[in-house]
């Protein structure tokens, strides 16, 4: 099967081309295509984002015939803190990706998922919280000296068991990205206006008061 290679920034100076057509065996993963020539070589060195048909992808990721596999290496700022509101599931692969630093002794992640209900319902003053998330992540990346920090926060629908809220951090020893990490989820719970909603078995909805959505992992 033939599957589309995107390429960016980086990576498409070093191809000289935007897209490669790479020839792959059935059932297929995503970690094939990067360990395949000539992909492997042009991602040499590179921590990337990955994403398959527009949408974060993790190298268990499995590739159909005609799937698009964009390669996506890091944005311009580097190790800057990243912050995203995103209506679907969360990536904790593509997060981890943007932390990495060659000083990084330490990655740190955290999961807040949705437990005992069916699902939570989230909302969020997305602009606000935006400004918020950045803030805090910045504070955190000062504060302790991280390399690198990172949040995404899901809003809409979170099923049973799916991830509504990830921080990841990574810095040179333990004791710092431990504590940064911590930091940055308390502080989001404090300050980002995100409100959550219980869906209950039978249907019923209740609005949890005073909650975002790390309160209940």
């Amino acid at each position: 099967m033939v599957v589309r290679i995107r390429l960016f920034a980086q990576l498409r100076e070093r191809a000289g081309t935007n897209e490669l057509a790479l020839e792959l065996p059935e059932g297929a993963r995503v970690r094939d295509a990067l360990a395949a020539a000539p992909v492997a070589s042009l991602a040499a060195g590179l921590p990337l984002v990955l994403a398959v048909n527009r949408e974060y992808a993790s190298e268990d990721a499995p590739l159909s015939a005609d799937d698009e596999l964009a390669l996506i290496p890091p944005v311009s700022g580097g190790s800057g803190p990243h912050v995203a509101i995103v209506g679907g599931p969360l990536s904790l692969d593509a997060l981890i990706a943007r932390v990495r630093d060659p000083r990084a002794g330490a990655v740190v992640t955290f999961s807040g998922v949705t437990r005992e209900v069916p699902s939570l319902e989230y909302e969020a003053y997305a602009e606000m919280a935006l400004e918020q998330m950045r803030m805090v992540v910045a504070d955190a990346i000062a504060r302790h000296g991280l390399c690198a920090a990172a949040a995404e926060h899901r809003v809409g629908t979170v099923p049973l068991s799916e991830a509504s809220v990830l921080v990841v951090v990574s810095a040179p020893h333990r004791a710092e990205a431990f504590a940064g990490g911590r930091e940055i989820i308390d502080r989001l719970k404090e300050l980002a206006p995100i409100w959550k909603r219980e869906v209950k078995v039978d249907g019923d909805a209740t609005w949890v008061p005073g909650t975002t959505p790390s309160a209940q992992a």
